[in-house]
Order: C-alpha cells, then structure tokens, then sequence
C-alpha cells in the first residue's frame, strides 16, 4: 500500500499546478498529491488507485468544470472512496453553490480562489480535513472464507447474502486443495457447504441467514424494543421511509430479510433515475441510500423475516419468524415484491444451480465466453441482459410477447439492439429445464409455431411477473385478489370505511385497513413500479406517519 494520496482536479492548468505545488510542499513528505485536469481523468485515477489499493485521503475539485462540474465529480468519487474527505474549489460568485454541496452532496469544505497566502487559506483547511481522515480509519477487513461446491444452492445463496450486504469474503471450492484442506479442519464433508469460516477461526457448517449475518458482523437484533418507526424492507421505497423518517426526528429501525436495495439493488444499471445522467447501478443506488441512513442515525437489522402483525391500541408489534420482535407507534409496509417462479419441467430442482431468479451477478465471470439465456420483457430483464453480455460470448432474451415496446423503457430497447452479442428472440417461452445436478439444457417453446428445439447451456437468469411478499398479512391487512395491499381511496368501498376502521375519519392515502400502518412502493395496490415512485412514496409515507402520530 502506498501513501495516502491528496487528489486535485482542475481543467485550468495553471490552478491546477499551483495547487499540487502548494500541497507538495506543505505535505509530500508524508502523501502522495496527484493532479487530474478533468473530472474524467480524475475518476480514472481513482479507479486506478481503488484497483491497487491505495488510500486517498482528500479530495479537492473546481466547481466549475466542463462536461462534469465539481460537485458531480465529488458524488460520483465517493462511490470509490467514501471515506476521502472533499473540499469544493469555487470562486466568490459561485459560493452559494458551494454551501448547498455542503448540505447535499456531503462536501466537507469549500477553499475560495485565490487562496493566497496557503499558510492562512489553504493549509489550515487541508490539515482540518486531513485531522478528521485519520480519525476515522477504514475498518479492518476480517477475511471470512466461504467453502462451497459450484453447484450447490445453498452455497450459492451464502455468496448472495454476502455480496448484496458489501461484505467481503474468499470463495473456495470443494474440488480444489485449499477447499479439501478447509472441510477437513472443519471436521466436515461436501454434504455440509457451505462451510463459513470467520476471522476467529470457528466454522459454521450450512448456516441459517441470521447466523450467517451475524458471524460476518452485520447487525440482526433490535437494540430495543419500541420505536417511532418501523419500517419493513429494504428497498428503495423502505430506505426513503428510513432515511425521512429519521431524518425528521423519528427513532427507527428499518428490518430487511436478506439486503438493502431491494430488487432495484440487484439492477446492472438504471440509466433513467432522475439525477444520475450517466446511470447507475443498484448496488451503488443501495450503497448511498445505506450509508445516508447511517448518517441520519437509521438502525438497520437483516435476515430478520418478518411472519406477522398485531395491534393493539396504538402498539404496532412485527414478529420474527424465530420468536422475536419488535413494536414501534407506526409501520411501513415496503416489502418489495419478488420475481414469480418459472412454471417449467425441472425449473425448481435446479434453482441455484444454473437456474437463478434475478441478475445473481455473484455469477457474471462463470458467464465468461458462454451461452446465457434471460427471460423476460422488463426493464430488469433488459438490464440484466446488456450486463451479461460484458461477459458472455452470447446472451438469449427470451420474450414470450410479439416485441418489447408495450414493457420496456425504449432507451434500454435502443441499448440492446445495439449490442451484437444480444439475441432477441419474441414469442418463446421456456419449456423444460434439464440437468443431472446443474443445469446443462433448455427446451424452448416457439409460440407461433408449436415447436421445440433443445439448447445447451449453464445459464439461465428469470425476470418474470412480480408476486407480493404479503402472504403473513392473510387476515390482517386489506389485500387485492393479486395480495397487492390496498391503501386509502381503494379501501373505501362505494364511501364507506373498512370494517374495524376504528377512526372516524377515512384512511390516508398510504394507510392501510389498520391505521398507523403504512404502505409504499412495489407491494401497494395500484403503484408505479419504477423506483423514482418508491422512493417518494416512503418519503410521502413519513409525512402521513407524522400526520397520524399528531392524533394522539
């Protein structure tokens, strides 16, 4: 590892020399100071520099710079080194600019131009941010091996686990040396993956989710027992309720089953979420939403399935599917919804195997130089297939409709016809699933024509259909025929309340048939399925959950 680096970025060249100059001679005994003459070749660097493993430090960019200005070029490094501290480079007239970067972007300095003399200008705000760099060291990464068999889907789902919660972790296979030797200290067989071994030495053999959370280090308890706010799930819609409603003074605790982001988390990329003109993809979305939630004090618990609600008088109580729980004055409901499973011969023996629901990108390099077919019309399918094809020699999306204009954004239908390892093949559907153990076949079903042709290949990824994880809410809560929940205006029935309303006035628009609980995002009845309207909706649930706390 080399020296912790101070990064400027300027596009005016003599700036830009003098303000490696005045770093070098005030800190380059100590760091490394790099110049990049545009926000680009600043990313470049950083990318360069994540790649080896080197620290950077500080982050000092001019606000105003073509193609992408210095607040975007902040945003955007932080998704490389969110611990770098930053520091916009502005002129006077540009200085309430600088101020809202503080308060948006999580700047933590602006330096006015000139700064003449650095002794007094310069140097005293570099040592304040380089003072509060050093105070908060990155964690050390405990290695956390992972002894597994390529094929196994538990195996498979451990890995999932740990990549979608950012936890870094060694894979090892039962067939290579290092994998025996691992099973044998273990005292354990290939029958038992996946075998977990943490930092301490002590393995866990085919681990529940909540065990595996917990041995990595995430957090799988409520600290307490009673919140303002419980929010349950962790996708966009959940982590805008999060973020408002603790932003906005409220304690809660946001309680996730498997990780944050949801299935947007899993996307490749969203290239059409407002603010984001170059795309981004759903882990690094999830990733700022999680640490935004950090910052506003949001305790996050995973592997937590929540299994039922109870209420009684203004207590709203969720219970764990071991036993626990936990009660706040107020929920919101953001479950999500998962992909539908594929009603195809031999689908469900081989999920896990070959056959996975969502992008799995735990698995894009076993995709290198093979056949891999997709199935769906929408936009994560669309997704899932322009990221594979980085990988694949060739990517099947198989669309059971005539075309992809009635589901499909069409800057992602231009995106993929523009892409020759994309294969779009309408009307087929798939028939059978074939493999001893994994998968190695497809049968798939012309729908014009009736016919069948059998494929080879290791490689299917599903994106079909979005069923509500609402089924523990049977009874409970006011559901469509679908199991979407159903919330203010869809509850009244020709103007009159739900049986049991206790209140007398109607339910809010994001109330449920239980007042104080609350809906947003995928799993509400009659919803925009985008995650611009997720988040909005969690962020609009919050202000109704305010608004319901006043009554009392």
């Amino acid at each position: 590892m080399g020296k912790p680096v101070l990064l400027s970025v300027d596009d005016d060249p003599a700036v830009s020399r003098a303000v490696a100059r005045d770093l070098r001679r005030r800190y380059g005994e100590d760091y490394r100071v790099l110049r990049a003459s545009s926000a680009a070749e600043g990313l470049d660097a950083l990318r360069e520099l994540k790649l080896r493993g080197d620290p950077v430090a500080v982050l000092l960019a001019d606000y105003r710079m073509p193609q992408m200005n210095g607040i975007e070029f902040l945003e955007r490094a932080m998704d490389l080194f969110p611990r770098a501290r930053r520091a916009l480079l502005t002129a006077y007239a540009d200085t309430e600019a600088a101020i809202q970067a503080i308060n948006l972007v999580d700047v933590d300095q602006y330096l006015l131009k000139p700064w003449e003399p650095p002794e007094e200008k310069l140097y005293p705000v570099v040592n304040s941010m380089l003072k509060a760099w050093k105070a908060s060291p990155d964690a050390a990464v405990e290695e956390i091996k992972i002894v597994g068999h390529r094929w196994s889907a538990p195996s498979f789902h451990a890995r999932e686990l740990l990549a979608r919660n950012a936890v870094p972790y060694r894979w090892y296979s039962v067939e290579d040396p290092e994998g025996e030797r691992l099973l044998a200290a273990a005292g354990a067989g290939p029958d038992d993956v996946p075998v977990i071994v943490p930092a301490d030495g002590r393995p866990l053999l085919a681990p529940t989710d909540a065990e595996l959370a917990a041995v990595v280090g995430l957090n799988v308890d409520p600290s307490t027992q009673f919140y303002d706010l419980v929010v349950v799930g962790g996708g966009p819609a959940g982590l805008g309720a999060a973020v408002y409603g603790a932003s906005e003074g409220l304690r809660t605790v946001l309680v996730e089953r498997e990780a944050t982001g949801g299935q947007a988390g899993q996307s490749s990329r969203i290239e059409n979420y407002l603010g984001f003109p170059d795309g981004i993809t759903g882990g690094q979305l999830a990733e700022r939403a999680r640490r935004q939630a950090a910052k506003f004090g949001v305790e996050v618990v995973t592997a937590r399935d929540v299994v039922a609600l109870d209420a009684h008088g203004p207590k709203r109580t969720l219970r764990f599917g071991d036993g626990g729980g936990v009660s706040a004055h107020a929920v919101v409901l953001a479950t999500g919804v998962s992909y539908r499973s594929l009603d195809a011969s031999g689908c469900e023996q081989l999920t896990g195997r070959g056959v996975y629901y969502g992008s799995a990108m735990t698995e894009a390099q076993e995709c290198a130089g093979a056949e891999v077919f997709i199935v769906g019309g929408a936009n994560s399918a669309g997704q899932a297939a322009v990221y594979f094809a980085r990988y694949a020699k060739s990517v099947n999306l198989l669309v059971r409709a005539p075309s992809l204009e009635s589901s499909m954004s069409s800057y992602l239908i231009e995106q993929i016809a523009g892409i020759p390892q994309i294969r779009l093949r309408t009307c087929t559907t798939v028939a059978a699933a074939h493999g001893n153990g994994h998968l190695e076949a497809l049968t798939l079903r012309d729908a014009r024509t009736g016919e069948q042709e059998t494929v080879p290949t290791g490689h299917l990824f599903v994106f079909i259909g979005a069923a509500p994880r609402t089924d523990w809410l049977d009874g409970v809560i006011m559901r469509d025929e679908h199991g979407f929940v159903c919330t203010g205006p869809s509850l009244l029935a020709e103007g009159e309340r739900p049986p049991d309303w206790p209140l007398d006035r109607d339910p809010y628009f994001l109330e449920s048939s239980i007042p104080g609980v609350f809906v947003a995002g995928d799993v509400r009845a009659e919803s925009v399925k985008r995650v611009a309207s997720a988040v909005g909706e969690g962020a609009m649930a919050v202000m109704l959950v305010h608004r319901y706390l006043g009554e009392g």
